[in-house]
């Protein structure tokens, strides 16, 4: 049943998306906000189709969500971090590898919001680029994500906290806010197969800035962590 039910879900996700997509092309000529109503409501669609599963979506911490100019950093287990953040910040611009800059509509989206899209072996120049178009979107009081393990993980795997986020942090002198999450217990990064249950996206006491390079890092790792690790246990 519940491999019938995934598949399910899976064909109602890529209806939802085609038609939202296709549906919502003029938005691309108007005004960007057009474009962020679009992504919430499909963000919407995607989470409440999820019941098909038997699985809930649960927000937590939402008195720290930023309304304005924020580094947001989640715990990335699965593709749903992604659509959260779509869903629940109010202006969200990802920091996305240039291979997905070639998808129809997902890419021409993306841009119109103001993407930040980079080559992830760039190293320095990546890391200049973000910094250079994340203080002009930061000037638009826009939520740039950035995933500071950098790829998906499995629930309770050592995590892997890339250095890029510090000199982001350093820089761009904005609060970080991290969002942990138990996203990949109930939809693993890999497979079609969504597990009954609740999953949780909690947003945590933002990081003022300022901070040490090694502070920030240990503060950081050990906020999303800490709670991830708890939220395992739901």
């Amino acid at each position: 049943m519940t491999a019938i039910r995934s598949l399910l879900y899976v064909v109602l996700f890529y209806l939802w998306t085609a038609v939202v997509a296709i549906l919502a092309t003029p938005l691309l000529l108007g005004p960007t906000n057009g474009v962020f109503k679009m992504f919430h409501m499909w963000g919407r669609g995607v989470v409440l189709l999820l019941g098909i599963c038997g699985i809930q979506v649960e927000v937590r911490g939402r008195q720290h969500i930023p309304t304005g100019a924020a580094l947001v950093a989640p715990k990335h287990q699965c593709m749903l971090d992604i659509f959260a953040q779509f869903t629940w910040l109010p202006q969200s611009v990802f920091v996305m590898k240039k291979e997905l800059a070639w998808i129809p509509w997902f890419a021409w989206y993306a841009k119109k919001a103001g993407a930040i899209v980079i080559d992830r072996e760039g190293q320095a120049k990546t890391i200049r680029q973000i910094i250079r178009e994340g203080t002009e979107l930061f000037k638009l009081g826009r939520q740039v994500v950035i995933y500071p393990e950098g790829t998906r993980t499995a629930p309770g795997a050592p995590p892997d906290y890339k250095p890029g986020i510090a000199a982001l942090y350093r820089e761009l002198n904005v609060p970080v806010y991290p969002v942990a999450t138990n996203a990949g217990v109930h939809w693993p990064a890999h497979g079609f197969i969504r597990k009954p249950g609740l999953i949780v996206f909690e947003y945590l006491e933002p990081i003022p800035p300022g901070l040490k390079r090694a502070e920030f890092m240990r503060i950081l790792e050990e906020r999303i962590e800490a709670k991830s690790t708890e939220l395992l246990a739901l």
